[in-house]
C-alpha cells in the first residue's frame, strides 16, 4: 500500500528550555499557522495558549507511529516540535528520509550539545559526541579514551549514574563528570563530581553528561585501529588472533556506512572490529551455536558496539534473509557446501571477500575458489616469544592462508 504523504509541507521547530521566548519570529508564525501540532508532553507544554492548533503528544515508541499519524493528518497543516536542534539526532532527520528534504522545513535552534560546549568553555569540534537516548549505555566505551572530552545526551535521570559505574568499570574512576540540567532554562543547574564518587542519585530528565575521561594506571587502552589483544574478548579459542585479525580487517577495508557479514563468528572479533572503526558501520555476525552467539553479544557490548546483529543458525541457510553485504569474512564453515557460493552472489559490486583457511581441508577449498574467482592468496605466518626453560624461544602460531578477492 502506498504511504499517504501530507498535502503541504511539514514544519519543524526546533525548541529549547526556554520554550516560546526562544522562537524567532518565523518559527512562531509557522506554529500559529499550524492545524496540529506533534511534540512530548513536555514540548507541547511549552506552547501558549494562542497557539491554537490541536496538540498531539507523540506516543512510545515515537519512531513507528510516525507514518500512520502524519497520514492520519495528510490533510492538515502540520508541525512537529523538537528538541533544540531538529537535524541533531532528533525527529528533522526522521522526517526528511521519510518525506524527502523538500517535503520538510526545518526551524534549528540551538542544540543541547552547542550550549553545553558554551558553558565549559569546550570547542565543539574537539568534544565526541555519543547520544544515549534510546541506545545502550555501552556505546559510550568507544569514546573513552584518555585525556578526551566526550559529551552524551542523556536518556533520563538514571544516565549519569549508569555512565559514572561504566567509567568505573573500565578503569577511569577518576574522570570528572558534570551534568548540565535544563540548558537554557531559567532553572539551569551545573555539577561536577568523579565518576568514582558518584552517591547513585538520580538527576534532573533533561540534562546532558559532560565526562573529562581520566583513566588509570591499569585502565586497558583500547584502540580503534583493529588489532585489539586477545583477552579483550571472552571467547573459547574460536577468535581471529590478534595479528591475523588485524591484517584481516586492513584487507576486509571498512568504509563508513557499509555492512559485514561475519560469517562462522565464534567470538565475534572481526564484526566488532570492523563496526569500531567507524560508527556508521554495519556488521551482522553469523554463528551457529547460541553459547557462542550469546558470548560474542557480550563482546560487542564490552567493546562498545552493541549494535552489532547476531544471526543464529547454520549456513548457508542462515545467510538467506540477509540485507546484502559490502563486504564478507569467512571464518568458518568455509567447506560447507554452499557457504562460498552464496557469500560471493550476495555481495555488492565492488564488495571484498576475505577468507582465512587454517586446516588442510579448508585450504584447498579457497585455493580452488581463487582458480575460479582469481584474488590473491597469502600465506600468514606468526610466532610470539615464549619461554624456554630460562630463555624465550618463537612458538610458532598455526599458519592461516588467506584469499581475498573483489567483486567486479
Amino acid at each position: 500500500m502506498t504511504a499517504v504523504l501530507p498535502t503541504e509541507v511539514v514544519t519543524v521547530v526546533g525548541i529549547g528550555a526556554d520554550g516560546w521566548a526562544g522562537l524567532g519570529d518565523p518559527a512562531r508564525d509557522a506554529l500559529r499557522a499550524a492545524e496540529v501540532v506533534f511534540g512530548s508532553r513536555r514540548q507541547l507544554g511549552l506552547l501558549p495558549d494562542h497557539v491554537t492548533a490541536e496538540r498531539i503528544a507523540w506516543p512510545r515508541p515515537m519512531l513507528p507511529s510516525v507514518p500512520s499519524l502524519l497520514a492520519a493528518n495528510a490533510d492538515r497543516r502540520i508541525a512537529v516540535l523538537a528538541s533544540g536542534d531538529p537535524m541533531f539526532f532528533g525527529v528533522g532527520s526522521t522526517l526528511v528520509r521519510q518525506l524527502g528534504p523538500e517535503r520538510v522545513r526545518v526551524f534549528t535552534h540551538p542544540s543541547s550539545i552547542s550550549l553545553a560546549c558554551a558553558r565549559l568553555g569546550w570547542p565543539e569540534e574537539k568534544v565526541e559526541i555519543v547520544s544515549l537516548v534510546g541506545r545502550p549505555v555501552e556505546r559510550l566505551h568507544t569514546a573513552v579514551h584518555p585525556g578526551r572530552r566526550v559529551l552524551a545526551l542523556s536518556a533520563d535521570g538514571t544516565t549519569p549514574g549508569l555512565v559514572a559505574a561504566l567509567l568505573v568499570a573500565r578503569g577511569y574512576g577518576a574522570s570528572l563528570l558534570t551534568v548540565l540540567e535544563h540548558l537554557g532554562a531559567e532553572g539551569e543547574t551545573r555539577r561536577t563530581v568523579r565518576a568514582d564518587e558518584w552517591a547513585g542519585e538520580i538527576t534532573g530528565a533533561l540534562n546532558v553528561l559532560a565526562i573529562e575521561c581520566v583513566a588509570g594506571p591499569d585502565a586497558p587502552l583500547l584502540p580503534l585501529v583493529p588489532g585489539l589483544p586477545d583477552e579483550a574478548f571472552d571467547h573459547d579459542g574460536q577468535i581471529t588472533k590478534r595479528e591475523v585479525r588485524a591484517i584481516t580487517l586492513a584487507r576486509l577495508a571498512p568504509v563508513p556506512g557499509q555492512l559485514l557479514w561475519d560469517v562462522g563468528a565464534g567470538a565475534g572479533s572481526i564484526a566488532i572490529e570492523w563496526l569500531r572503526t567507524h560508527r556508521s558501520c554495519r556488521a551482522v555476525a553469523v554463528e551457529h551455536r547460541p553459547d557462542r552467539a550469546a558470548r560474542l553479544s557480550g563482546n560487542a557490548a564490552a567493546l562498545g558496539v552493541p549494535g552489532l546483529t547476531v544471526a543464529v543458525g547454520s549456513v548457508p541457510g542462515a545467510l538467506a534473509a540477509l540485507e546484502t553485504p559490502d563486504a564478507v569474512f569467512i571464518g568458518g564453515a568455509l567447506t560447507v557446501p554452499g557457504v562460498v557460493e552464496t557469500c560471493w552472489e550476495a555481495l555488492q559490486p565492488g564488495g571484498r571477500l576475505v577468507a582465512n583457511a587454517v586446516t588442510i581441508q579448508s585450504e584447498a577449498a579457497v585455493a580452488s575458489w581463487q582458480e575460479r574467482l582469481g584474488g590473491e592468496l597469502t600465506r600468514i605466518s606468526i610466532s610470539r616469544a615464549q619461554p624456554v626453560g630460562g630463555f624465550l624461544g618463537w612458538k610458532p602460531m598455526m599458519p592461516v592462508t588467506q584469499w581475498v578477492v573483489t567483486k567486479r
